[in-house]
């Protein structure tokens, strides 16, 4: 039976996985047009709303305006007319005899006294009689006019000799809303247009802004650990994009000097071990060709001394790759310096004729009492290894720090190689062989240990005098005894 394949889920129906899986282009795109959409909405809402305040506002001032020119026309004789001359004026001035867009009514005691003439035998437009000289102004529909529309309503009070009138108004909204609807279709295509060419012109601009990090994810995607020698394309300018692909490629140039370190490390690793087991396969083949060729004491000794230098290469290779992985320091406990540096001018007196001096100050850090010996012996057969006649073993405080310093008179390092003497497999003369350089990994060990230690560890020339100058600062404990930088005399002398 065939295996199902599970349905397809809808765009629609997991929004936010939809919008998680658009591309940053479309993400921009929505989010601008969604962003002006609402500013043009709001911007163009308020500005149709000012603009329809300000066209009824002009009508009901056209309005008011008429209604005090009849005010200031109508007199006594012409309401009740009396004056048939004043009665024919008010006449011609509401428009009783034409047709107008304005239809005016005077009107006294409920009853319309002169009214336009499309007005002519229709109630009064308003019941309102306001105080004289006030005017109200109403929106309303008309329906007696025969329009759907609305009109504003102006009402003035007036008197005339102690008459009571009011004169009605009637101005027509029609050219208001005909001119706010030009208005709307105006905005809504306006901002139609404007929000399209948002939309593109972000989805373009974003894209162009885009194409550097597409080619450097091509890049980087191409790249493999089989070759790490290339670089993505930096882009003009300092913005955000050119710093990510400087910091790629200097991670780039990171990954590429770390390769060739390990390659390098196991080639040299290889060559060193290969060495005393092809040492020990000849002696065994000259042995099997030759019985007795080798005497017994002689063949031991060599196996042994091939194997005591195998198994100090693999204890070697074991520390370093632990101190790689980061667990060079498995326990932390109180180990004192002093000691440490006494016990191994003890040894070199004991096993050199070497002039050796040593001048401590008590100090005390945190760290693995193992690992800082192996460290301080490294530093101490190097120097026996160069010296010609003497080795100076010191430790100091030195603020918050303890101060290692082992030097020898011998040629002493160059200063072009102070820093490349700590590297792995390492070995500055050409001269040194299994009895007198050892594997070159001694300086590599000092390094790493005191770097797992929170510490440093430089090589330079000691101050007036030829030979090498080892210095080590590792972080005192808050419990040590001496106050740091304090001048200490020395514990021991050369002998």
């Amino acid at each position: 039976m065939a295996p199902v394949s599970p349905p397809r889920s809808r765009p629609g129906a997991h929004p936010r996985r939809w919008w998680a899986a658009a591309g940053v282009r479309t993400r921009s795109s929505v989010a601008a047009v969604l962003v002006l959409a609402l500013l043009t909405a709001t911007a163009g809402t308020a500005g149709l709303l000012v603009l329809r305040r300000s066209l009824l506002d002009t009508v009901a001032t056209s309005a008011v305006v008429q209604a005090r020119l009849v005010r200031a026309a109508v007199s006594p004789g012409a309401l009740d007319g009396s004056d048939p001359a004043a009665r024919e004026r008010l006449d011609a001035l509401v428009g009783a005899g034409d047709d107008r867009g304005t239809h005016v009514q005077v009107v006294v005691d409920g009853q319309v006294v002169t009214a336009s003439r499309a007005l002519a035998g229709l109630a009064p437009l308003s019941p309102v009689v306001p105080e004289v000289a006030r005017t109200r102004v109403r929106e309303r529909s008309l329906p007696q006019l025969g329009d759907d529309g609305r009109w504003l309503v102006a009402v003035v009070g007036a008197d005339a000799d102690g008459q009571r009138y009011t004169v009605v108004v009637a101005e027509s909204t029609g050219g208001a809303q005909r001119t706010l609807r030009t208005a709307v279709l105006l905005v809504a295509v306006g901002g139609a247009l404007l929000l399209v060419a948002v939309g593109v012109a972000t989805r373009v601009f974003v894209g162009r802004s885009l194409r550097p990090v597409e080619a450097i994810r091509r890049t980087v995607d191409g790249t493999t650990s089989a070759d790490l020698a290339a670089r993505v394309p930096v882009p003009p300018g300092d913005d955000e994009v050119s710093r990510l692909a400087r910091t790629m490629n200097a991670m780039l140039g990171r990954l590429q000097a770390a390769q060739r370190a390990q390659r390098r490390f196991v080639a040299d690793a290889s060559h060193e071990l290969r060495s005393p087991v092809a040492t020990l396969r000849a002696a065994a083949e000259v042995q099997r060709l030759h019985p007795g060729s080798t005497g017994p004491a002689e063949f031991a000794a060599l196996v042994g001394g091939e194997a005591v230098r195998l198994e100090r290469l693999v204890a070697d290779l074991l520390l370093l790759a632990r101190a790689d992985e980061g667990a060079a320091v498995p326990v932390r406990a109180e180990v004192d310096l002093d000691e440490l540096l006494e016990s191994e001018a003890a040894r070199l007196r004991a096993s050199t004729a070497l002039d050796v001096v040593v001048r401590t100050a008590p100090a005390r850090v945190l760290g693995d009492a193992g690992q800082l010996g192996r460290a301080v012996r490294n530093l101490t057969d190097n120097a026996a290894r160069h010296a010609r006649g003497r080795v100076e073993l010191g430790l100091r405080a030195d603020g918050p720090d303890a101060v290692v310093t082992v030097v020898d008179d011998g040629p002493g390092v160059p200063e072009g190689e102070r820093e490349r003497v700590f590297d792995r497999f390492v070995r500055l003369q050409d001269s040194r062989d299994r009895a007198s350089g050892g594997t070159g990994l001694g300086l590599a060990i000092v390094a790493g240990t005191v770097t797992a230690h929170g510490g440093s560890v430089r090589c330079t020339a000691p101050a007036g005098g030829s030979g090498a100058l080892f210095e080590v600062r590792l972080p005192l404990t808050p419990q040590a005894g001496d106050v740091p930088g304090a001048p200490q005399p020395p514990s021991a002398a050369s002998r």
